[in-house]
């Protein structure tokens, strides 16, 4: 597997995306109807604003998610899943992941995301292995998730 390049800066990861395609001859970047009100600190340094051949030759930003050389549409047993991580598979401005409540609200008002919608009130379920209180042997996985509060009477 190859290492990946050190970021050198905000846009280092789109060093090697194409954005002079066809595709942009004939549509306007700044019209995108996934594409929100950033406050103009969230604006610099993200990326090309257009859409893009990335290093593996997908189209990233046209809203089609589906491309005959994306990783997706030939998957396998030996597919790496982590052929697919890093910014160079997601669009810096036009991602549907955008229109979410917390992105919203962290983007165009500056207002973070609240933990607690994601996080259970008093239970762990994290593996035992993770969790530097516990009596399980190193890779054994609990058969139950452990309560925090009765992990941490032990």
């Amino acid at each position: 597997m190859s290492e990946q390049p050190k970021r050198s800066n905000d846009t280092a990861s789109y060093d090697k995306v194409d954005t002079n395609i066809r595709y942009n001859e004939k549509n306007d970047a700044e019209l995108d109807p996934f594409e929100i009100n950033f406050l103009p600190e969230h604006q610099q340094g993200r990326g090309p604003r257009e859409p893009f051949v990335n290093e593996h030759g997908v189209l990233i930003g046209d809203h089609q998610y589906e491309s005959d050389n994306s990783p997706l549409q030939q998957w396998s047993e030996e597919t790496d899943p982590s052929i697919m991580s890093g910014d160079q598979w997601v669009h810096p401005f036009k991602d549907v992941g955008f229109q979410t409540t917390e992105n919203r609200e962290l983007f165009e008002q500056n207002i973070p995301p609240q933990a607690h919608p994601f996080l259970h009130p008093d239970k762990d379920v994290a593996y035992q292995t993770f969790d530097e209180d516990s009596d399980t042997a190193e890779g054994a996985q609990p058969s139950q998730p452990a309560s925090r509060s009765a992990s941490k009477k032990k």
